[in-house]
């Protein structure tokens, strides 16, 4: 959820002009990575315990 809020704010901060598009895609970019990451982490979660 605080993926989307972020993308959300990244959506209000590029209408407002307050970055550039150039900077909205490569932060958009790295959103949606961050996103396939967790998403995998939730998916595979023993891949993720401590190891003993």
């Amino acid at each position: 959820m605080e993926n989307t809020e972020t993308q959300v704010s990244l959506d209000f901060a590029l209408e407002c002009n307050y970055i550039s598009v150039e900077i909205y895609n490569r932060l958009i970019e790295k959103s949606e990575e961050v996103g396939r990451l967790l998403n995998h982490m939730v998916e595979n979660p023993e891949n993720y315990k401590p190891r003993s």
